[in-house]
C-alpha cells in the first residue's frame, strides 16, 4: 500500500513547561544536560509519532551543542519539526528555548537533529508518509538534514570500530542498575531520552572526578541507539576520559545491557561522546591535561581528535531557521 506524501501543520509541535528543581545539575545552578536531552527526545518523539501515526524508536541524536545554560525554574519551550523522511525514518529538528517566567523573553539554548524510525506492532519498521518542504525554511532544513547523512554515517562507523577494554589507565566511572519500570515506553523498553539522561550522569561522574563538581556538558554527539534497553534488564554505563583540551574534557560513554539470568552476556545498546567544561564565574576554567601512555589510551585519544575533525563537517543549524515558518 502506498503512503501519501504531504506537508501540513501536523509536521511540527511545541512543548512548554517550567523546569523543576529535580532537572538541575549538581550544585543546582543550571539544568542538567541530561534533562535537556530528555526533553529533546520527548518532543522529537511526539512529533515523529504524530507524523507517522505509528510508534517510533529513537535511532540517532547528533551534534547537541548546549550553547547556553538554563536556570531551574525557567519557562522552557521545545520546538520539534519534521525536516526529512525516508522510507520508515523521520529526521526531526528540535530547538530548546528558555525564558525568565516574568519577562517571557526567550533565548535559544540548543538545536539538533534526531532520527526516528516508525515501527509496527511486531517492532519492525513500517512506511511513513513522505514529507515535502513547502516553505523556504523547510527547504533549507531539508538540505541541512540530507547533507549531514554522510558525515553522520562516518562518525558511527568510526565509533563502532573502536574497542574498549580494561587495558587502560584513563579516568573512568561506571553505573550499574536495573532498568526501572518508570522508564518504560510503549514497546517495553526504556525511553531514548531516559537513556540519554543516564549517559549524562555517567559522563558527569567521570568529568567531575577529573576536574570538579562544576563540570557541565557543552556537547553531546554521536548518540546511536543500536538496540533497546529492556525494562528489568541490567544496565551498565561505562564512561572514560579519552582526551583533554585546554578547557575541555572529552568523555566516551557506552551503555551495555544484560538479562539478569545471564549477567555476563552483555550487549552494546548505545554509545555517545560528551564534551564537558569546568565552569567558573568567568566561563570555562583550564583543566588538567591528561596524557595517555598505554596503547589503547593513545589510540582512543587519536580517535577523539579524529571525531573533532569529523564534527567540523556538521555545520550547526541556526536556531532562528528552525523557528521560522
Amino acid at each position: 500500500m502506498s503512503v501519501p506524501a504531504s506537508s501540513s501543520p501536523d509536521d511540527r509541535i511545541t512543548m512548554r513547561f517550567l523546569s523543576l528543581p529535580h532537572d538541575a545539575a549538581a550544585g543546582g545552578a543550571t539544568v542538567a544536560a541530561g534533562s535537556v536531552m530528555e526533553w529533546i527526545d520527548q518532543a522529537g518523539y511526539a512529533c515523529a509519532v504524530g507524523w507517522s501515526g505509528s510508534y517510533c524508536v529513537t535511532a540517532y541524536v547528533g551534534n547537541v551543542r548546549h550553547a547556553s545554560p538554563i536556570a531551574p525554574g525557567s519557562l522552557v519551550a521545545v520546538h520539534a519539526r519534521i525536516v526529512h523522511t525516508g522510507t520508515s525514518s523521520m529526521h526531526v529538528a528540535v530547538t530548546v528555548e528558555s525564558a525568565d517566567v516574568r519577562e517571557r523573553d526567550f533565548t535559544p539554548n540548543t538545536t539538533c537533529i534526531l532520527v526516528f524510525v516508525a515501527v509496527g506492532d511486531d517492532r519492525r519498521p513500517v512506511k511513513v508518509p513522505q514529507w515535502r518542504p513547502s516553505s523556504e525554511s523547510d527547504r533549507a532544513l531539508a538540505a541541512a538534514a540530507v547533507s549531514r547523512i554522510p558525515a553522520r554515517d562516518g562518525i558511527k562507523k568510526a565509533m563502532l570500530a573502536e574497542e574498549y577494554t580494561d587495558a587502560t589507565a584513563a579516568p573512568r566511572s561506571s553505573l550499574r542498575f536495573l532498568a526501572p519500570p518508570s522508564s518504560v515506553n510503549f514497546g517495553g523498553a526504556a525511553h531514548g531520552g531516559t537513556v540519554m539522561r543516564w549517559i549524562d550522569e555517567a559522563g558527569y561522574a567521570c568529568a567531575a572526578s577529573w576536574s570538579s563538581a562544576d563540570a557541565v556538558a557543552v556537547y553531546s554527539g554521536g548518540i546511536h541507539f543500536l538496540a533497546p534497553v529492556r525494562i528489568g534488564h541490567i544496565v551498565e554505563l561505562h564512561a572514560r576520559l579519552i582526551y583533554t583540551g585546554p578547557r575541555s574534557m572529552h568523555v566516551a560513554v557506552r551503555v551495555l545491557t544484560a538479562d539478569p539470568r545471564t549477567p555476563a552476556e552483555t550487549a552494546l545498546t548505545t554509545q555517545c561522546l560528551l564534551v564537558y567544561v569546568d565552569r567558573g564565574d568567568a566561563g570555562a576554567r583550564p583543566v588538567r591535561r591528561w596524557e595517555p601512555s598505554l596503547p589503547e589510551d593513545v589510540r582512543l585519544t587519536r580517535h577523539a581528535v579524529d571525531l573533532i575533525h569529523r564534527r567540523e563537517q556538521l555545520v550547526p543549524i541556526p536556531a532562528e531557521l528552525t523557528l521560522r515558518d
